[in-house]
């Protein structure tokens, strides 16, 4: 038997004034305990669809249903969702272990009960002995805990993240990352989390949704959505991308602009235009000449990062970019032809 899923979001649209905005025939299941991690271009949807799942947005088309129940034309509050906002929004004259309780001192909790429950969540998200601080006494990653605090505490039907993690800096957002995670499994609560940055996605995500221009492109695991993207704008938008164009020459066979590349078998007519992808990390610096798919190589540009490189070549008359960890010269590089990918070119 299939579990309900906690969030399910079906057909749904909404248009701002002009219609050219919005969001258009979504659809989305969010199981108990599955973090989905929504990605895509500014302007491309994804807080709309946020809005819409908490009722802060009405759907002009659609349904939207938490915890199996039809909540389209539900209130805000009745729909129960707990909502981390990008800028925290704790109250600067509230105590720690207040912000956190103020959920429940709307439900008309006690107060006894309420601190209560508060203390039991700042502990849940590491933050014991802080309750009496203000948040102005706290870190920006130590703020953040208090609003995912405050946004469980209440024990809502689903927990929405929209880039609840773009005003820390970038080791206090790494840390973080693994916090939400953890806490988010620990209370076994469907999430949907809002970012624009790819390796957050696909770091957190047990699946990540793709939009672009209002419209859900592809959802997947993390690693499916990255080894096998639906098109080139997904493969191009979670990741560094060779794309490649060229027209079959034989059954496992492309003439490109950097040579002939020998492919997996395929069934592309003789003489169709294609596209393939091949990533930066699966292309080999090659100690010899000559073989399959081995081309002469001129660096153009070589950006160094430690443990990596990002090289990007003159291939024939093209470019390839490459990732690799070789720190000698590179004079040749290898496709395998396993890493060669065809894409639709529509």
């Amino acid at each position: 038997m299939t579990e309900m899923p906690s969030v399910r979001v079906e057909g749904a649209s909404f248009s701002y004034p002009g219609g050219k905005a919005g969001v258009f025939d979504i659809t989305i299941d969010i199981a108990p305990g599955e973090l989905v991690v929504c990605i895509g271009p500014s302007g491309c949807g994804k807080t709309t669809l946020l809005k819409l799942i908490t009722g802060l947005l009405p759907c002009s088309a659609g349904r939207v249903w938490l915890g199996g129940e039809d909540v389209t034309t539900a209130s805000v509050r009745s729909r129960q969702c707990g909502i981390v906002f990008q800028s925290y929004a704790l109250f600067p004259h509230m105590s720690v272990w207040e912000n956190v309780a103020y959920p429940l001192r709307v439900r008309a909790v006690d107060r006894t009960e309420r601190r209560r429950q508060a203390e039991a969540m700042l502990d849940t998200v590491g933050l014991r002995g802080y309750s009496e601080r203000l948040p102005a006494a706290l870190s920006g990653g130590q703020q953040q805990r208090v609003a995912l605090a405050r946004a469980l505490v209440f024990k809502p039907r689903t927990l929405l993240l929209d880039e609840p993690l773009s005003a820390l800096d970038a080791a206090t957002r790494i840390s973080m990352r693994d916090e939400i995670r953890r806490i988010q499994k620990q209370q076994n609560i469907a999430s949907l989390l809002i970012t624009h940055d790819r390796d957050e996605a696909l770091s957190l995500a047990d699946r990540v949704a793709v939009l672009r221009d209002g419209r859900l492109v592809q959802i997947a695991p993390p690693q499916e959505l990255y080894d096998r993207p639906a098109d080139a704008f997904v493969a191009s938008f979670i990741g560094r991308t060779n794309l490649i164009d060229g027209r079959v020459v034989a059954p496992d066979a492309v003439d490109t602009a950097i040579g002939r590349i020998v492919t997996p078998a395929h069934a592309m007519p003789m003489g169709a235009a294609v596209r393939l992808l091949v990533r930066p990390e699966r292309i080999e610096p090659s100690s010899t000449e000559t073989g399959e798919n081995v081309f002469a190589a001129t660096v153009v540009h070589d950006r160094f990062f430690g443990a990596s490189r990002e090289i990007e070549l003159s291939v024939g008359q093209g470019m390839l970019k490459i990732d690799t960890t070789v720190r000698g010269t590179i004079a040749h590089v290898h496709l395998p032809r396993q890493a060669v990918q065809f894409l639709p070119t529509h």
